[in-house]
């Protein structure tokens, strides 16, 4: 492991010990029940373990995950195909025209269309989600420098080469960027559709502990939630020095 790598890592440390020091002193001025401080939440979070909270984090991470991988197979080709201004002529109008939409709105159609159950879920995170990836992906698509085409025309290069060779390896780096961005936002539109009309997920468990005023379980899924965020994020930043070695 390079030096670099343990004192990210450190700092990672750092900030949880600042987090958690943070936690129990607001935790021990206010003294209420809705604010537990973190070592009766541990005990809540190592007790549900051995229960259900594993099988709800895993449904939580199923959606999340399933939902990204449906957004991004449909944002990056119609995004990268942007870069030709005559296909770009044709999106451009229907991202103007849907992006400004707030899409939490489609819920209740989604929810005729497909029913309550996880393909809802799965759809209404990935619609959210796509629009994010395609909007950056376009951008960044439309502003690839012409000169690099021009090089590889002249060497006899083809459409196809192009895009593997110029658009996607320019473009990438915009994606995992709108990607880690879309990680929070997948999150967060989980929570929300996870907390009706379903018995299942993080969303639910965290729903369910407020019901019964259990705030230590209720923490306990805030702590499972931002885990899983926590996670994917760094799957992402793993991909990311793994594909992006130029940078």
């Amino acid at each position: 492991m390079s030096g670099s790598e343990k004192k990210h890592k450190l700092s990672y440390l750092i900030a949880a010990l600042i987090l958690i020091i943070v936690w129990n002193a607001v935790s021990c001025l206010i003294n209420s029940p809705a604010i537990p401080n973190p070592y009766v939440v541990f005990l809540s979070f190592t007790q549900q373990l051995k229960q259900d909270l594993p099988q709800h984090f895993l449904i939580s991470a199923y959606r999340v995950i399933y939902s990204i991988l449906l957004a991004l197979s449909l944002a990056i080709p119609i995004g990268l195909s942007a870069h030709e201004k005559r296909i770009d002529s044709f999106v451009a109008p229907f991202i103007y025209l849907l992006y400004p939409i707030p899409h939490i709105v489609f819920l209740p159609l989604i929810i005729l269309f497909f029913g309550i159950g996880d393909l809802s879920k799965i759809i209404l995170i990935a619609l959210i989600v796509f629009f994010q990836i395609l909007v950056t992906t376009r951008d960044a698509a439309r502003s690839v420098n012409e000169y690099y085409i021009y090089s590889l025309l002249s060497l006899g290069a083809t459409k196809k080469d192009i895009y593997k060779h110029v658009v996607f390896p320019f473009v990438l780096p915009k994606i995992l960027t709108a990607l880690r961005i879309g990680v929070g936002t997948a999150i967060a539109v989980l929570f929300f559709a996870e907390s009706f009309a379903t018995n299942e997920g993080l969303g639910h468990l965290i729903v369910d502990s407020w019901d019964r005023a259990d705030y230590p379980s209720l923490y306990a899924g805030i702590v499972s939630m931002a885990l899983l965020g926590f996670i994917l994020y760094s799957i992402l930043e793993f991909v990311e020095k793994r594909v992006c070695r130029w940078m």
